[in-house]
């Protein structure tokens, strides 16, 4: 009897040790195959183009996945954002989904924009993908209707078929009696927001320039004026005066410094 006591018992003993060598294997390989507690920072892969950040993403123990394209003149071809976004942290061989800037355009149709005031022109011309370009005056009876339209520097006929965000330059009238404007205050705005504001006053972006340090297309778009010449007066000026823009990247927010 006492011979079958120690046998249960020492069964007992060998099952518990038993399944406690199991769990603990069993913890070991879960944190091997989901590399508990191992995370590694998302790289910044805006603005490298596809092969750039794949190998990036290699390295860094990620892959990369394109999910979804857009359209900009600008940066044809490379990362414009990705989820997770840069400096989350994520697991080794974590997917990165990609956006990225197309390389080939689509065709949009120029609207017939002659008649036109410069205000609807801008709108007509922003909701069929195109871009308002430089105010050009010319003497006529009626200040800021549209006389012609350009692409390129040419005439550009209704209906033609151009690449999405061209820039469609006008020529608008201008009547002796109406000829003044004054200059606003732009700072603070994106380059689209005051490019935006500057057309409402019926002046010309004459050039921009970007501070060192936006080396993205995303930063470009969120780079704020800091500076503009002339400076914003109260005092008349001609329509289709220039303004040169100054940007730099926008101050982040408290929570994110």
């Amino acid at each position: 009897m006492k011979l079958l006591g120690n046998w249960i018992v020492r069964n007992l003993l060998l099952a518990l040790l038993i399944i406690a060598v199991l769990l603990t294997a069993a913890m070991i390989g879960l944190n091997v195959g989901t590399r508990h507690n191992k995370e590694i920072v998302v790289p910044d892969l805006r603005g490298m183009t596809v092969w750039q950040a794949r190998e990036a993403a290699s390295a860094a123990g990620m892959r990369v996945e394109i999910v979804d394209s857009v359209y900009s003149r600008r940066h044809r071809g490379t990362v414009r954002s990705h989820n997770p976004a840069a400096g989350e942290m994520v697991k080794e061989g974590r997917r990165i989904l990609l956006t990225v800037n197309a390389v080939t355009s689509k065709k949009v149709t120029v609207p017939n924009l002659v008649g036109y005031s410069v205000r609807q022109a801008a709108a007509e011309l922003k909701t069929r993908g195109l871009v308002l370009g430089r105010l050009s005056y010319r003497p006529d009876m009626a200040t800021n209707n549209v006389l012609s339209q350009l692409h390129g520097g040419r005439p550009v006929a209704a209906g033609s078929l151009v690449p999405a965000e061209s820039v469609i330059d006008l020529v608008i009238g201008l009547n002796a009696s109406d000829n003044e404007t004054r200059i606003p205050d732009v700072t603070g705005e994106t380059l689209q927001g005051a490019s935006d504001i500057l057309h409402e006053y019926y002046l010309n972006v004459r050039s921009v320039h970007f501070a060192p340090g936006l080396k993205t297309y995303e930063d470009s778009l969120s780079a704020v004026v800091y500076k503009q010449a002339p400076s914003a007066t109260e005092y008349p000026v001609g329509l289709g005066t220039d303004v040169t823009l100054y940007l730099k990247a926008a101050a982040k927010p408290a929570s994110e410094k």
